[in-house]
């Protein structure tokens, strides 16, 4: 098997943690208030600010693996999400939730034994 690159475990990481914070912090800001107040809570500036550089290194992501490898791996944010939004936000995660979640983690061991990228990049012509 393939051993991955450490900038895709890094970036793989990035991808993870500025989705979970960036949805947290909207999620947080947009709680409470409601029409443009709710866009200009600090909170919710930064939760977008994140979301903004989550799309912009998830790109770079994706030029370095294929997208069935980077969709599947990536999803363990959603598993945060849950537990974020249970510890933080208090939420209420129901037990359909967490088996839900867990057939993520299912998914995402799965998915984290294959290769990273199955296509050889394409030389300069």
């Amino acid at each position: 098997m393939r051993v991955l690159p450490a900038k895709v475990h890094l970036l793989t990481a990035v991808v993870v943690l500025s989705n979970l914070a960036g949805n947290t912090l909207l999620s947080h800001g947009m709680h409470g208030t409601s029409g443009v107040e709710a866009f200009l809570r600090p909170a919710t500036l930064a939760g977008i600010a994140l979301l903004v550089f989550w799309t912009l290194v998830r790109a770079t992501l994706l030029s370095w693996a294929d997208l069935s490898y980077v969709l599947p791996v990536t999803a363990t944010g959603y598993v945060l999400t849950a537990i974020t939004g249970a510890v933080f936000l208090g939420e209420h995660v129901s037990a359909l939730r967490w088996t839900a979640t867990l057939l993520i983690v299912a998914g995402i061991a799965l998915a984290a034994t294959t290769p990273p990228k199955t296509t050889a990049d394409k030389q300069a012509e």
